[in-house]
């Protein structure tokens, strides 16, 4: 396979560019990146699909990763309880030398071909859940590893790779691949790789709970009232629905019930 991500950067002489050119350089490249997601539309909305069916079914999902694209998922992942007030475990990340590392690079540690398998396994992993690898290259073995294990014992698989043809789309049901080019330094796959992978997840975590009927027109009703913030937004969005005119009112109603959701149901019973 060739690896379009190694190649060479179209900006030479980097060094000797003024700061001005150079963020705008790199505003260039990253303008790119939406377009090649939406060429990979069809295969995004083939694994979101998968993905809400496992859900549904009681199943549970899990990244796969390393590296820059392992980290933004767990970024990813941790947020969903708190917006979306799921259960943790539903959704999870299996990253190369373990989430308590998340602000180590260990990197070597994407070297390890069983890993991933194994830490999926203590998981109990099943046919009831859906594993998705996450490899700017398409090659990572602790990715790769993983994921001919999940087919082997008839796992659903997806994958985001950044690469044609690799071998962890070939092991993946529902590939996504997204083609971003050359990095604007050769070989940083942080850079517009990483940034695919951030829309990516955004893309997938917002539709799924969307389709999971966690968000009711565009709101969070079901988000977690964890500080005073969010407790303030959901109030006004329980004024908002409800028409409740006193502010300290919606309040107590909220926080009695724990969600803008659970209080509407209150309301309606008690109409």
């Amino acid at each position: 396979m060739k690896k379009i991500t190694e190649q060479p950067s179209v900006h030479r002489d980097l060094e000797i560019k003024t700061i001005e050119e150079i963020t705008s350089l790199i505003n260039n490249e990253d303008a790119s990146v939406a377009f090649a997601i939406k060429k990979a539309l069809p295969q995004i909305n083939a694994l979101i699909s998968a993905i809400v069916g496992k859900l549904k079914g009681g199943g549970r999902m899990f990244y796969v990763g390393a590296g820059s694209g392992g980290r933004l998922s767990v970024l990813d992942v941790i947020e969903l309880p708190t917006t979306f007030g799921i259960e943790k475990g539903m959704v999870n990340t299996i990253l190369a030398g373990g989430i308590e590392l998340l602000a180590e690079a260990r990197e070597e540690m994407e070297d390890n071909y069983s890993e991933g398998w194994e830490r999926l396994a203590e998981e109990n992993i099943s046919p009831k859940d859906i594993v998705i690898g996450i490899s700017a290259s398409g090659t990572t073995p602790f990715v790769l590893g993983a994921l001919e294990k999940c087919r082997l014992y008839n796992i659903t698989t997806g994958c985001i790779v950044s690469n044609p043809d690799s071998p962890i789309a070939g092991q993946a049901d529902f590939p996504v691949e997204v083609i971003t080019g050359p990095e604007f330094i050769t070989g940083s796959t942080r850079m517009k790789c990483g940034t695919a992978q951030k829309m990516i997840f955004d893309m997938i975590s917002t539709t799924v709970m969307i389709q999971l009927g966690r968000v009711e027109d565009n709101q969070m009703v079901n988000v977690l009232l964890i500080n005073d913030k969010i407790t303030d937004r959901a109030v006004n969005m329980l004024i908002e629905k409800a028409g409740i005119a006193d502010y300290q009112e919606a309040k107590a109603i909220l926080l009695k019930c724990g969600s803008v959701k659970n209080a509407m149901e209150y309301l309606k019973l008690h109409a």
